[in-house]
């Protein structure tokens, strides 16, 4: 189990009931001082694993398979160093968001006590130990954390990937935002029955159970769920068709339902960020759509998606028992959308 779990979710805690008693503009200013306190403890060697110019293609090379990454691992840090990285981490995320991102990384453990067992030999054995690492997620840090000028972070591991983009300390953009578990729900040891993203799953399930059959035949878009979600780790996407049902062909309960899947998803960041993703997802109308079969264990995928967002959720590998999830932004992936609007107003001036 990660050694600071404990210190992060309690860390979190408090930032989560302060968080909707200050600006948007006090999340940038928080993330630039913990960034700065990391950097601060860091040796040479390690600080130059963990800093990137801001415009490295890196930035925007993200992923969520167990590969190997660019940034400083946990691992390789000290205790200290450690909690300053999951500070970070909480600077970004809500109360509910920093649970299930520390809980992904400890499944990293269930893996390796599961695949280890399996192992033929030591060697083998080592070679899985080195793959299921809940220490094995990378710290990295794009631009100088100042309160003017544009800078952002990563922290990203098998299963997790959290970007956040800051400019002048106030405009803050937090996507793309991927969580995934393996095992969707633990069935062995001390953690059975968890299932990190299971309400993500339910929701999806409720909704789709409670459409009628006109509602039915617009949302579901393919009798077989897509192996993995459709734009998967793509730099940028694009809104998907076909679209779905529409909230506006949906009862009040249902979208109440819609309302409350969505919620899952933007309350995986501090509220005050979320409630920028929200005014966003007010002005258009947005789609619920379907593949797959509408029976827990049956391979199952859903996407809910506006003018300017899309959440996809897959559930298919390990015998639908191996979930992704990630919310995206059109515009706002990466803060395209802010420099873009940067870059506008200089070349103006």
């Amino acid at each position: 189990m990660i050694r600071s779990v404990l210190p992060a979710l309690l860390c979190t805690s408090v930032l989560a009931l302060s968080a909707l008693q200050v600006r948007a503009h006090e999340a940038g200013k928080q993330m630039a001082e913990v960034a700065n306190l990391l950097l601060s403890v860091l040796t040479p060697e390690q600080k130059a694993k963990a800093t990137f110019k801001f415009d490295d293609e890196e930035r925007i090379n993200w992923h969520f398979i167990p590969r190997e990454r660019k940034g400083l691992p946990l691992k390789e840090m000290t205790p200290q160093q450690e909690l300053l990285a999951h500070a970070l981490l909480n600077t970004g995320l809500g109360f509910r968001g920093a649970a299930k991102a520390v809980t992904i990384m400890s499944l990293e453990e269930v893996l390796w006590q599961m695949e280890g067992a399996k192992a033929p030999d030591e060697a083998g054995k080592a070679a899985v130990r080195a793959k299921r690492d809940p220490e094995q997620y990378f710290v990295s840090i794009f631009g100088t954390p100042e309160m003017k000028g544009t800078w952002g972070w990563r922290i990203e591991g098998h299963h997790l990937s959290l970007n956040f983009t800051i400019q002048d300390g106030q405009l803050l953009r937090a996507s793309p935002t991927f969580f995934g578990t393996n095992p969707g729900e633990v069935r062995q040891g001390n953690l059975m029955g968890l299932r990190v993203l299971g309400k993500e799953e339910d929701l999806g399930r409720e909704l789709v159970k409670s459409l009628n059959d006109e509602q039915w035949k617009k949302a579901l878009f393919d009798a077989v769920a897509p192996k993995e979600m459709i734009t998967a780790a793509e730099k940028r996407v694009n809104p998907l068709k076909p679209e779905g049902v529409s909230n506006a062909d949906m009862t009040a309960e249902q979208k109440a339902k819609l309302k409350e899947i969505i919620t899952e998803y933007t309350d995986r960041v501090r509220p005050e960020i979320a409630a920028e993703l929200w005014a966003e997802i007010d002005k258009s109308p947005v789609f619920f759509a379907w593949a797959g079969g509408k029976e827990r264990g049956e391979p199952h995928y859903y996407r809910v998606q506006g003018a300017s967002f899309l959440i996809e959720y897959d559930n298919v590998q390990g015998e639908a028992n191996h979930p992704h999830s990630v919310f995206r932004s059109f515009e706002g992936d990466f803060g395209r959308d802010i420099l873009a609007e940067h870059h506008k107003e200089a070349h103006g001036k």
